[in-house]
């Protein structure tokens, strides 16, 4: 049988903690801008969404006879 020693967890903190120093945060004027860009794209996609559904109700209503 082999030895099965476990490394203590001090060392896994310390590794843990020498990776969270390696971490680069992103600054407020960065996240404001990502912010900004992510809703003007789903405010783009919510209106298209809209237009296609309001197209095909009207072609099915069309098709069908039926007024949605």
């Amino acid at each position: 049988m082999g030895d099965n020693a476990k490394a203590p967890k001090k060392s896994f903190f310390k590794g843990l903690k020498a990776e969270y120093k390696k971490i680069i945060w992103p600054t407020k004027e960065t996240i404001a801008k990502e912010s900004g860009v992510v809703l003007v794209i789903t405010m783009i996609l919510m209106l298209v969404i809209f237009g296609v559904d309001v197209v095909i109700k009207l072609g099915l209503g069309a098709i069908l006879g039926m007024n949605f």
